[in-house]
């Protein structure tokens, strides 16, 4: 008889699956891809050198990003595309959703939120441009095993909001909420570091003015992946309008009854067009262009999927069993006599009533967290809503009693808002971590509290010893928050500090900086 080949180990340990559903994942992966038990311990005995990905870099520009990948092959081009976030909202990371793009396997290329038409439309271009490259995609897209509910975006759990009131003080320019879920009634876990998934739903007013424009009750039952749903309900919940696709505005030009407004909506489509209407939304556009009259299902169908918001997790489930805990920003804006405002923020902020039952998942964090040994002390920079994961993390090192008078075990934050009477987030909570000696040291930057602006890079310079002290003694160094500008400040200061302090020129810091990323000692949660 045949000895048995054991199944391949495709589904990490630390995945949150049980034994069970982890040894389905390997059967059904092994099968699929066609790999071995010993066709995978083959590879792992001789590891392809890691691929070098120089465009992944949130701070990056799409041009600089295009640049970098001009040689690569057409899935690390697609990949240089993304948002570079890593994000999850997608259902992926950003080299897996364009590996799965350029297969054929996800025909969606539209599912980048943070990447938005920008990403949208340089996934089109670049496949129309390297399809002589791509063989033959496959015909449909390939069905994906259904995940682990509560952990999957195609299967969410059923959380209920408890609340969401205000961090800020009254005067403050900002509308921060602390928003709490009862996961008491789910099977859902999570670890400090993980994001928590949120499916949004619109604001009620901007859906019932787009059912008034279109002549719509809400009540009319269309079809929408394969159920009989009433129109309000998929407006709110299922598609978005908030951010029009290009099919969207190529198929209105078909509904136009004025062949100028059908040009100008064509130009849109193509990312030209009046500069007011360039982050129209749909009820922009069809105020903008009284001559459209769209059939439902083909409006419908040219919409694209509204993807679930994703944040970063404020709370440790150590300290708050089968809670979860989020920090938000409602996003509110005026634009074209109208206020706008964020989909998901304001929806938890504004819309979403204590009580309310919303459809959430836990998006598993890739290598956020804080450090397994307790001992290793942590340095933290967190300003605005990303203090959510420290917050997270101290909970955390505080139940697990990680905290101590010595260097060893302690936990440094640096966090910064506009003012300190107004924006200073969880103050009563990290002034007593201060007291109580689990924040070995704490930093404030307020930048409009004096008259020169101080941020938290300014209060990194200004203990740079004693940060490179840390560094050279084994911290941890974590940073969340805004890509483009804070992170980004941060990182140029870390390698300021290393060449002044550390004596290394500009090469060795940033080899020097590498070397701390790929010990999971250099950590980044940005958006």
């Amino acid at each position: 008889m045949n000895a048995m080949v054991p199944l391949p180990s495709l589904i990490p340990e630390n995945a949150p699956f049980s034994t069970e559903q982890r040894a389905w994942l390997n059967g059904f992966f092994s099968a699929y891809l066609g790999v071995t038990g010993e066709a995978v311990s083959g590879a792992s005995a001789e590891p392809d050198e890691p691929e070098d990905f120089p465009w992944h870099d949130a701070s990056l520009a799409m041009p600089e990003r295009m640049e970098l990948a001009k040689e690569a092959k057409p899935e690390r081009r697609l990949m240089a595309a993304m948002a570079q976030l890593d994000c999850g909202q997608c259902g992926y990371l950003c080299q897996t959703y364009a590996e799965a793009v350029w297969s054929g396997a996800e025909a969606d290329m539209g599912r980048c939120v943070p990447g938005g038409k920008e990403t949208q439309r340089k996934l089109k271009e670049l496949i129309a441009a390297l399809e002589g490259e791509r063989g033959a995609p496959a015909s449909a897209p390939v069905a994906k095993p259904a995940g682990i509910h509560g952990f999957s975006r195609d299967r969410p759990a059923l959380a209920t909001l408890v609340d969401a009131h205000p961090l800020n003080r009254p005067g403050s320019e900002k509308d921060v909420r602390h928003v709490v879920f009862d996961l008491s009634a789910t099977d859902v876990t999570y670890e400090a570091g993980d994001s928590l998934g949120v499916f949004a739903r619109k604001s009620p007013q901007l859906v019932q003015s787009v059912l008034d424009r279109l002549g719509a009750t809400g009540e009319e039952i269309v079809g929408y992946d394969g159920e009989a749903l009433p129109l309000r309900q998929v407006l709110l919940s299922k598609v978005d309008i908030t951010r029009p696709s290009d099919e969207c505005m190529l198929f209105l030009a078909t509904r136009a009854f004025d062949g100028e407004e059908a040009l100008k909506l064509q130009a849109l489509a193509a990312g030209e067009g009046p500069p007011e209407l360039a982050d129209a939304d749909l009820l922009d556009l069809l105020h903008a262009f009284p001559s459209v009259m769209p059939s439902l299902p083909g409006l419908l169908k040219s919409l694209d999927r509204l993807q679930p918001r994703l944040y970063s997790i404020a709370s440790s489930s150590k300290a708050h069993p089968r809670e979860v805990h989020l920090t938000v920003s409602a996003v509110r804006w005026d634009s074209n006599d109208r206020t706008r405002t964020g989909i998901g923020s304001c929806y938890l902020a504004d819309f979403a009533k204590p009580g309310d039952v919303i459809p959430v998942f836990v998006q598993k964090s890739h290598g956020f967290g804080p450090p397994a040994d307790d001992s290793v002390p942590v340095i933290m920079v967190g300003p605005g809503t990303g203090i959510a994961p420290f917050r997270a993390f101290l909970e955390e090192r505080e139940a697990r009693s990680a905290a101590s008078g010595k260097k060893s075990g302690c936990n440094w934050l640096f966090f910064g808002d506009q003012k300190r009477v107004t924006d200073f987030l969880y103050e009563d909570q990290i002034v007593d971590w201060q007291r109580r000696g689990i924040l070995s040291r704490l930093d404030l930057a307020f930048s409009r509290d004096q008259a020169e602006k101080i941020y938290v890079q300014t209060r990194m310079e200004e203990n740079a010893a004693e940060l490179w002290a840390w560094l050279e003694e084994g911290a941890h160094f974590y940073v969340c928050g805004d890509a483009k500008r804070m992170a980004k400040d941060v990182e140029d200061t870390l390698l300021r500090i290393a060449t002044e302090h550390g004596g290394k020129s500009a090469g060795e810091a940033k080899a020097w900086l590498d070397g701390l990323a790929r010990a999971g000692r250099y950590q980044r949660d940005v958006y």
